[in-house]
């Protein structure tokens, strides 16, 4: 059950990648007014949401301690980010402060997870 955690946690870490790349790739277009929200965005949020969820459950099935405050809080900021990123998906340009706060909320969802203990 061990390898499959991992496997797991390997997935999550991929789909941070892509919603974290995806908003690094358009930091220029952000200076320019132009930032879009591409779909690596939205499919890293999505797959996210679903191997952090497996997760939870996997841990769970195993016994092992689960911070539900803190899986609380991190799915709470990734149900914005992937609200935000969802429902703006189609639009051509993207308010700076709204793409910013995608960012911003997805860096905090990352130290979240390696600082709280």
């Amino acid at each position: 059950m061990d390898v499959l955690i991992h496997l797991f946690v390997g997935l999550h870490i991929v789909g941070i990648a892509a919603l974290l790349g995806g908003f690094l790739t358009q930091m220029k277009a952000i200076g320019q007014g132009t930032a879009r929200f591409v779909p690596a965005m939205l499919h890293g949020a999505a797959t996210m949401l679903v191997t952090g969820v497996v997760l939870v459950g996997l841990n769970q099935a195993q016994d092992y301690p689960v911070n539900t405050v803190k899986i609380g809080v991190k799915l709470a900021l990734l149900i914005v980010i992937l609200g935000l990123v969802y429902v703006k998906r189609d639009d051509e340009h993207v308010d700076k402060s709204l793409f910013g706060l995608v960012g911003l909320l997805t860096t905090v969802n990352i130290f979240i997870a390696v600082l709280w203990t």
